[in-house]
């Protein structure tokens, strides 16, 4: 039975919010600290570094440089899953220590600009592979390869700080989970995960569940708790951000209600959450960056669309390549001015 997926007591956390799943990767958040503290620069205050590194790593899945905002969506993982909560943590620690250890800067590195990409990772493991209590062997594996996916997306950042075109954004755990299920499909498709499909299908859109599941979609989560966790986080610490988060995550729903997508596509978030990304990369205080922010959103829904279509998981490529395509449109539309 896969634990992540069909156990009870995944069921039961989704139900109720269990304190005991808080201790646990409280617990592991902790260790993890603990196991940074000795690369941190300023020893006086490894711990305290360390723990900063890792909350910041999991808030700039959401470009935001705050550990308590972390902390929050970890709390909104946990909501969804203290499992992947706890997978989201072990990619942060791996690509982050991974930094450590290749001797980059130790600011960028406190700011968690080289842990989001692995936190990713780390989630997106416990999405396409089998970690099972009654396979201890394919558990392990699956393992391994988190660590090698997650490592990965550390070095894929570094090549792309090579270069001075385009921001790296989410590339680095696009590419890391692309070449790691390209990697099992070929050479052993039995740690891949089986596909969920005793869901039933939705007769109609739920918009406030459509709405936070975008949110929560950020991070594979299509729970509307996992969301407003997710908001909250950014209300902490930028109001401006939850703003654009919530216009990001709406304007998918209209485009793709317009377009007739399937009520439990857009109800389980699928359509959004390359949206609040867009509008979170973009969004600022003036109207041209509204603008721009909103042509980024619907570039992102088409890809999305294109994307679902053919079969391809998608993850945030549509982000990437729709706010790389406006950045683009924009350099070039001011060199020509």
């Amino acid at each position: 039975m896969n634990f992540l997926k069909s156990d009870s007591r995944l069921t039961h956390c989704r139900q109720f919010f269990e304190w005991q799943c808080v201790f646990k990767f409280v617990f592991l958040y902790l260790y993890c600290s603990v196991l940074i503290t000795d690369w941190i620069m300023v020893k006086q205050n490894g711990f305290y570094d360390a723990s900063v590194a890792l909350g910041r790593g999991v808030g700039q899945v959401m470009f935001q440089d705050n550990a308590l905002s972390g902390l929050l969506m970890l709390v909104g993982l946990c909501f969804g899953s203290w499992q992947m909560a706890i997978l989201a943590l072990a990619g942060n620690a791996v690509s982050t220590l991974t930094a450590l250890w290749h001797g980059c800067n130790r600011e960028d590195i406190r700011n968690g600009l080289y842990g989001f990409n692995g936190t990713l990772v780390g989630i997106a493991a416990g999405v396409f592979l089998r970690f099972e209590a009654v396979s201890w062997g394919l558990t392990a594996v699956s393992v391994l390869l988190m660590v090698v996916a997650s490592a990965l997306s550390t070095y894929i950042v570094l090549l792309f700080r090579r270069q001075k075109y385009v921001s790296a954004y989410t590339m680095p755990f696009i590419l890391a989970v692309w070449l790691l299920l390209g990697f099992c499909r070929l050479c052993i498709p039995q740690v891949l995960a089986v596909a969920d499909e005793t869901g039933q299908a939705a007769d109609k859109l739920v918009f406030l569940q459509a709405t936070f599941g975008g949110i929560g979609q950020v991070m594979f989560q299509d729970g509307m708790w996992s969301g407003l966790f997710f908001l909250l986080a950014l209300v902490v610490h930028s109001p401006k951000s939850a703003i654009y988060t919530i216009w990001g995550s709406l304007l998918p729903i209209v485009l793709a209600s317009m377009c007739s997508t399937d009520a439990t596509t857009v109800n389980a978030g699928m359509m959004g959450y390359n949206g609040v990304l867009c509008a979170l990369a973009l969004g600022d205080k003036t109207v041209f960056s509204f603008l721009w922010a909103t042509a980024a959103v619907t570039l992102s829904v088409v890809l999305q669309q294109l994307g679902l279509y053919c079969g391809v998981p998608t993850l945030t490529a549509p982000f990437v390549f729709s706010v790389w395509m406006i950045l683009l449109i924009r350099k070039k539309m001011k060199t020509c001015c």
